[in-house]
């Protein structure tokens, strides 16, 4: 039996084939998203330099997804994270980014088990309060400077249903289904 808790290593080999250590075969892009979305961690080496290129092959899953229209981040999103390579941003960002992932997984499973008992879910996720006021923080911040950002909220769209009413109660479980559709297809 493999042992989970270490990385599985997979070794590129120069005709660009990727070889699974564990299992002595070869495996695809979408093989090593498999063993990523069941929980393993995978490392990817080089067999002849010995580089780290794990990092290289992540962000390829993700691009190949995102073409694939299995949209997670949306365009806006995308364009901040390509402004942060030219400013200061860039050395915080990562750090952001992983605390804001680990938030999330935090209060995830808390989320689902409260959906059907509680008036408002994002409401009762552990730190949402906290990651919202530390996001808006770090955005006056970070962001203040660059061109076309505001730091005020957008307006309420014409038609959107109140604050607090059931209607945005609706709306928020419809978009929760959505999300939970689109990470069961990950």
């Amino acid at each position: 039996m493999a042992d989970t808790a270490k990385p599985l290593l997979i070794k590129r080999y120069a005709s660009r084939r990727l070889y699974n250590t564990e299992t002595s075969d070869y495996v695809t892009l979408e093989d090593i998203a498999g063993f990523i979305r069941s929980g393993r961690e995978v490392q990817i080496v080089d067999l002849k330099s010995g580089d780290d290129l794990t990092r290289q092959y992540l962000l390829q899953i993700v691009a190949e997804h995102e073409s694939k229209g299995d949209t997670v981040l949306p365009t806006n999103v995308l364009t901040d994270l390509v402004r942060s390579y030219a400013t200061n941003m860039q050395a915080v960002m990562p750090q952001f980014l992983q605390a804001s992932f680990e938030m999330l997984r935090e209060g995830q499973s808390k989320m689902v088990e409260n959906l059907s008992t509680i008036p408002n879910p994002l409401a009762s996720v552990p730190g949402f309060d906290a990651l919202r006021k530390q996001q808006e923080a770090f955005m006056k911040t970070m962001m203040g400077g660059l061109p076309g950002w505001t730091g005020t909220a957008p307006a309420k769209e014409e038609g959107a249903p109140e604050p607090g009413s059931a209607e945005e109660l609706a709306e928020i479980k419809k978009q929760f289904a959505e999300l939970q559709k689109k990470l069961s297809k990950l």
